[in-house]
């Protein structure tokens, strides 16, 4: 006869019952460990995380995306249209959707344009039917405002071929992304237009010049699509684009980071940047060179003038002191000065 186990009041249906009890208590004491476990694997890989960002060097150098040559390999390659298309879209303000075709107009790299003085690198696209003309400007230069208007006119009627109605001119927009201050306001963004003075109507829709001051950007917080493109073009370390990798809402942003770390590992891409850096260091300090060199010239130009016309009117004074005490006539003192006695008359009545 087989023994029943020993229960407090007798019951065999209360053996049952405890035993199903005690493989429901198994299942959810197992369900426990696995979510247990679960989280302080979850913990492990946070601390993991964040002991390998802690573990990169956040103040080392990037190849900047202000200099014309990196902007160009990022924003001049066909294989990153996405990112073309998202970066003139949100600088002009356009739906992505409503534009159906980028294509780049002068993609390469010409190899003598590192030997020339003063070049200038910019990048001509189409997009849909419009001219859009980016360039990007480190160093400051006198008249950057005439210049950008003289290019945006020969841009603008270079389009028109020989015979074609004035009409089928293209909407032109020039986009120039600098790195001073040009305008005394505190946006980084200025929108130029043809308009009309007093009413402010627009002439005409084919006309637009954008400025982006890197300097400016982050000075009144946005957090616009414009203010992130252009914290990212502003970037010069890791660090910076470890912050905006974390903040952006553009992801066509996080796309353009990897790819500018790609293009920050290359030694050969290293090399460029530095040279093209070296070179605009070069054009500056010529550039500032001459402007004090001139500026002393005027300054002692300007004394030596000074000092000859102090004497000269020292001289007009005595001479009309003496006029006035009688040993001089008005004809003879003007004729000692080289002036007419009307020139010497007007000159005693302003200096009495």
């Amino acid at each position: 006869m087989t023994k029943r186990r020993t229960i407090t009041d007798g019951r065999p249906d209360v053996v049952h019952k405890r035993r199903r009890t005690g493989r429901r208590f198994c299942r959810l004491t197992t369900l426990t460990r696995v979510a247990r476990f679960a989280g302080r694997t979850r913990q492990l890989s946070k601390l993991a995380m964040t002991e390998n960002n802690s573990a990169i060097d956040r103040s080392k150098r990037i190849v900047k995306l202000k200099l014309d040559v990196i902007f160009k390999r990022v924003f001049g390659d066909e294989k990153n249209m996405d990112i073309i298309t998202a970066f003139v879209s949100d600088l002009l303000d356009l739906p992505r959707e409503s534009v159906k075709a980028v294509y780049i107009e002068n993609v390469e790299i010409a190899p003598e344009f590192f030997g020339r003085k003063y070049s200038r690198l910019d990048l001509k696209l189409k997009v849909d039917d419009r001219i859009v003309n980016v360039e990007i400007q480190v160093n400051y230069e006198p008249a950057f405002k005439e210049r950008t208007l003289y290019y945006w006119s020969k841009l603008y009627g270079g389009d028109l071929r020989e015979g074609e109605e004035y009409d089928k001119l293209a909407q032109t927009i020039c986009i120039n992304i600098i790195n001073f201050n040009l305008f005394e306001c505190e946006e980084f963004h200025s929108h130029f237009q043809a308009l009309e003075k007093n009413r402010h109507e627009l002439l005409t829709d084919k006309f637009a010049i954008h400025f982006f001051e890197l300097k400016k950007v982050g000075e009144v917080r946005t957090n616009s699509r414009k203010e992130q493109w252009m914290t990212l073009v502003k970037a010069e370390t890791e660090g910076d684009l470890m912050e905006l990798e974390q903040t952006t809402t553009v992801p066509e942003i996080g796309k353009t980071i990897v790819v500018l770390r790609r293009l920050s590992a290359d030694e050969k891409i290293q090399q460029e940047a530095w040279y093209r850096e070296k070179q605009l260091h070069d054009e500056a300090n010529a550039i500032n060179g001459s402007w004090r060199e001139g500026r002393e010239e005027g300054l002692a130009e300007g004394i030596a003038q000074g000092i000859v016309q102090g004497e000269e009117t020292g001289g007009l004074k005595k001479l009309a002191h003496l006029v006035r005490k009688g040993r001089l006539s008005l004809t003879e003192a003007a004729e000692d000065a080289s002036m007419t006695v009307e020139e010497f008359q007007k000159f005693m009545e302003q200096n009495p």
